[in-house]
This record gives structure tokens, C-alpha cells and sequence, in this order.
């Protein structure tokens, strides 16, 4: 089955999004080094993050077959896809990373993450027409259980609500960047490798001076450690994850997509036990595979082309 658009099928388009999510769990455990071995902050590195993806994606777009548009794109409809994927994948993470440090770590990633799929289920069903159906919906409060039970079974959350509403204010810019990427992949018009690029560029604009206030340049005592990590950020977990997300979201209904990529955490809890040396607790191991079930029956529903004919679009 593939997208009568844009020709790339769903079953590609749902291995894109599985592997930019297992790539987006392991920038967590890469974070977690950098910091180690600097003074960087959290802003700085999202610039960083950002600015050398961006770099890496235009080396190897002259690499990539010239992208097929069924009908020419105008400009101005390019110019204004690019700042609103850029706005909110700025949004995205800048928020998620202020959520952090005002209620830490584990309640921002459960709004944040789970915030995401309701948002984009409810934004899909009003703009695009897009059903999840009952078995739908049972995937979403499946992978979200799973979301609370993997992140909160330590026990150790402390809720603050300035950073609950700075990890919603993410969500939104998560759950915008989704909506509007298999909005304008519909009449497969946008250029997916395009939209990737310039929305790097936006993104690295716009952090640019808030990374300026916070510290540009950090101080290390292993340069060879940190540029090696921030490398690795930008390349896998960046550039390459963002290409896969950005193709597969394009083509895949926008409350599959949130789901698929809450494979984040599970990945980042895998390498967490697995790398790091964290104890593998009864909360860990529940959690990963209520959340893989979910994922995996979604995502075979979607493959098998298991879906409800979608409604005529009503955006405003």
C-alpha cells in the first residue's frame, strides 16, 4: 500500500518513523556524556544539534535523486511550510529541554509525549478527517499506560506547573510540525528533503540567540569526547532521524505517527539498562512492552491499510 501522492509506501513510510525514533532515544544517553564532559547547556546544545544537522543534510542533498512532485509547489506555500515546521520544531524542543529543569525529567517527557497523540488525534479529526477507529484508540491509551508505567515507576516525579504547561507548550509545537507535514504531504506536492533542510534552518535561526545568552562555546577538559558526541547528535539522532520522520510522516495518518515515535523512550530506557548501567526494574520492563504491543498494533493496522475513508480537509 502506498501514498497516492508522493508513491512512497506506508510500510517504508512506518519503518522510516520506527528507526528516526529508536535514533531519537539514543540523543538522550549522548546528551547525558556531553554534559559530563562539559559546561554546555541544554539551548546551546539544541542549537549545535541543529546548525551541524543542518549542515549535514545540504552536503548530502546533492547525493539524493532529484525529488518527483506530482504538481509544482508555489513558493510562497514552501516559504510559509518551512517557517511553521521550523517554528515548531523550535517550539518542540526548547520548551521540552525548559520543562526539564522546571519539573524534571520524568513528568516533562510523560506530558510532553503524552500530550503529543491526543493533540495530533484530535487536530488529525478536525482537519483532515482522520479516524482512529476503536482499535485506534485502544493503541493510544495502551502506549500511553505503558508512557506513565516506563517513566513514572520510579516513584521519583516531582510536579511543578510552570514546567507541566512549558512540556504541553512543546507538545503543541510537536503535535503542529505532525499535522502540518501529512497536511501538506496529502497532494504530494512538498518536497520532503526540502522541507527537512529548511526547517533546519529556521530552527537554528531562531535558537540562535537564545543559545548566544546562554553559552556558545563550552568549556571542556575532553574536546576529543564532546565533539565526538555532538557529532553523533547531529548525524543519527538529527539529520538522519528528522529525514526518516519528516518522509514518514508525510504519509502516514498523524495519530500513527505520535504513537511509532513513542518508541523514544522505550529505546532510551533499552540503552539506559543496557549501556549505563541502570538496574532493569519490574516499572522498566511492563512499560517497554505495554508500549511495544501498542506501537506494533498500530502499526500493523496502518500497514494493512485498516482505516476509515477520510473526510474532505477542513483547515483554517
Amino acid at each position: 500500500m502506498s501514498n497516492a501522492a508522493s508513491g512512497l509506501p506506508v510500510g517504508r513510510g512506518l519503518l522510516y518513523l520506527i528507526v528516526a525514533g529508536v535514533a531519537w532515544g539514543t540523543a538522550g544517553a549522548a546528551a547525558s556524556l556531553v554534559y559530563r564532559a562539559s559546561d554546555m547547556g541544554p539551548v546551546a546544545l539544541s542549537f549545535w544539534r541543529c546548525a551541524a544537522g543542518l549542515v549535514l543534510l545540504l552536503a548530502a542533498r546533492p547525493l539524493r535523486p532529484r525529488a518527483r512532485t506530482a504538481v509544482p509547489e508555489p513558493r510562497a506555500r514552501r516559504a510559509l511550510r518551512a517557517g511553521a515546521t521550523g517554528l515548531g520544531l523550535a517550539v518542540f524542543q526548547t520548551a521540552y529541554f525548559a520543562a526539564v529543569s522546571a519539573t524534571g525529567l520524568a513528568v516533562a517527557t510523560v506530558v510532553t509525549l503524552g500530550a503529543g497523540p491526543v493533540l495530533i488525534a484530535l487536530g488529525a479529526r478536525l482537519t483532515m478527517g482522520e479516524r482512529l477507529g476503536r482499535s485506534g484508540v485502544t493503541a493510544v491509551v495502551g502506549a500511553l499506560a505503558g508512557l506513565g508505567v516506563l517513566v513514572l515507576g520510579s516513584g521519583e516525579a516531582t510536579v511543578r506547573p510552570w514546567g507541566v504547561l512549558l512540556a504541553v507548550a512543546s507538545a503543541a509545537g510537536y503535535s503542529v510540525m505532525t499535522l502540518l507535514t501529512r497536511w501538506w504531504g496529502r497532494d504530494g506536492a512538498a518536497d520532503v528533503s526540502g522541507t527537512t533542510v529548511s526547517a533546519f534552518a529556521v530552527t537554528t535561526l531562531i535558537l540562535l540567540p537564545f543559545a548566544l545568552a546562554e553559552g556558545l562555546v563550552p568549556h571542556t577538559a575532553e574536546p576529543v569526547l564532546l565533539g565526538g558526541m555532538v557529532a553523533y547528535i547531529a548525524a543519527v539522532p538529527t539529520a538522519l532521524a528528522y529525514a526518516l520522520y519528516f518522509a514518514g510522516a508525510s504519509v502516514v495518518r498523524s495519530a500513527t505517527v505520535s504513537v511509532v515515535m513513542l518508541l523514544e523512550p522505550v529505546s532510551a530506557a533499552v540503552l539506559a539498562v543496557a549501556l549505563l548501567g541502570e538496574r532493569l526494574t519490574a516499572a522498566t520492563a511492563g512499560g517497554t512492552a505495554l508500549m511495544l504491543g501498542s506501537v506494533a498494533g498500530l502499526a500493523l493496522a496502518e500497514a494493512r491499510g485498516v482505516r476509515v475513508p477520510e473526510k474532505e480537509p477542513v483547515l483554517v
